[in-house]
């Protein structure tokens, strides 16, 4: 499924998605396309981070929420060793989405020469687990390890809340709506990758 489908069949998209890839194309594409863009202010409450989340659910129509929560669930453990969202809470916040007719957008580097198929489940997702795995084969310089192990690990969490709610992987757009291809770089380090073997603990 690609973005376009997501828009016609669905009512609630969350977008997310690891640090460096943006999302403001993909939110202004989904505005013009009759969703209202809702975003979490402040920061997340103590008790129950994922309530401002919930809250941004409420109302009629097509809602769009710049997410937060699988970020939190991401690099919470990186840099600080936990995470103040729980799985259980999580897990909640992705069936109440899938109860308002949503999905969740996990936004990825396209890693085919064609930006506008979409991402197929199981493939090389993301462009830092990709670079991550290639290491210094034809790269203009190393991924750092936190990007590395953030994109695998958003792969892990978006697998696991797909058993709750539908999971669509979308590439990054520019404020135009267009899909952004990888750079050079990027590309390069995208043919390297064909023919290696990622491990992912």
């Amino acid at each position: 499924m690609n973005l376009r489908e997501a828009m016609t069949r669905y009512r609630t998209l969350v977008v997310e998605g690891p640090e460096g890839l943006s999302r403001t194309g993909l939110l202004g594409e989904l505005g013009r396309n009759g969703f209202v863009i809702r975003h979490a202010s402040g920061a997340l409450p103590h008790v129950d981070p994922t309530q401002p989340f919930r809250e941004l659910l409420a109302g009629p129509g097509r809602i769009a929420v710049d997410g937060g929560i699988i970020h939190e669930l991401v690099y919470g453990p990186l840099r600080h060793g936990r995470s103040r969202v729980t799985w259980i809470q999580a897990l909640d916040f992705a069936e109440a989405v899938a109860e308002r007719d949503g999905a969740l957008l996990h936004v990825v580097e396209p890693c085919t020469a064609d930006p506008f198929l979409p991402v197929e489940p199981g493939r090389p997702a993301g462009g830092t687990r990709a670079l991550g795995a290639v290491g210094a084969a034809g790269l203009d310089e190393a991924v750092d390890e936190e990007a590395a192990d953030a994109g695998a690990a958003f792969d892990r969490a978006f697998r696991t809340l797909e058993q709750h709610a539908p999971v669509v992987r979308v590439h990054p757009m520019d404020p135009a709506g267009q899909v952004r291809a990888p750079g050079p770089a990027r590309r390069r380090a995208q043919r390297a990758w064909h023919g290696t073997q990622l491990t992912v603990g």
